[in-house]
């Protein structure tokens, strides 16, 4: 039986070619986001299709639910999915009208949205800024290399994804993910979907 990790896919289609052809498919389904990493792997018996994030518990959602705020850290990536962050806050997409922005501080911010593979040089800086968020905070990993490090997994130079560091409440796979399955993600974390 076939498994896929979407955490660590970086969406290049070199399995779709190397496999029997229709034993995996791409889609253009946007929704992805999911609130378990283990979450990400499809393809096990029971779990042929992703267990789509679920919104916060109550309580969180009542504290963020009207308004959000998060502090973008970039540990180390491409800058690949950080492009694909900042289309959500133009006018095309406008992240603000659902009450969702971005701060400059993390003292000022709801959570983290951290996207890179965590490299050992970035790694004390994210951890200063995640001790500089107030609690209660959210983490949220952006693309595979903020869920799993990949491609960079194994080299010794990156941590391995964020949850290596601390919990984190929302993995958004894709290398880079789409703004829709971003918006998606954010959207479900806080009930609105």
């Amino acid at each position: 039986m076939l498994r896929l990790d979407l955490g660590r896919c970086t969406f290049c289609a070199a399995c779709v070619q190397a496999c029997e052809p229709g034993a995996i498919t791409q889609t253009s389904d946007h929704r992805m986001a999911v609130r378990k990493a283990g979450d990400l792997v499809v393809g096990e018996p029971g779990k042929e299709e992703l267990r789509l994030a679920a919104a916060l518990d109550e309580k969180l959602r009542k504290l963020f639910g009207r308004s959000l705020r998060l502090r973008q850290v970039s540990a180390g990536g491409c800058n690949a999915c950080e492009s694909d962050i900042n289309v959500l806050g133009t006018i095309g997409w406008d992240l603000g009208r659902f009450g969702i922005q971005l701060v400059a501080s993390p003292r000022h911010a709801d959570g983290l949205l951290i996207t890179g593979p965590v490299t050992r040089n970035m790694e004390l800086a994210l951890r200063k800024t995640y001790e500089a968020t107030p609690d209660p905070k959210l983490v949220i990993a952006v693309g595979a290399c903020a869920i799993s490090g990949e491609p960079f997994s194994g080299t010794g130079q990156t941590v391995g994804g964020a949850d290596k560091l601390f919990p984190v409440d929302l993995y958004i796979p894709g290398c880079p993910p789409h703004p829709l399955t971003i918006l998606d993600g954010l959207l479900r974390l806080l009930g609105r979907l």
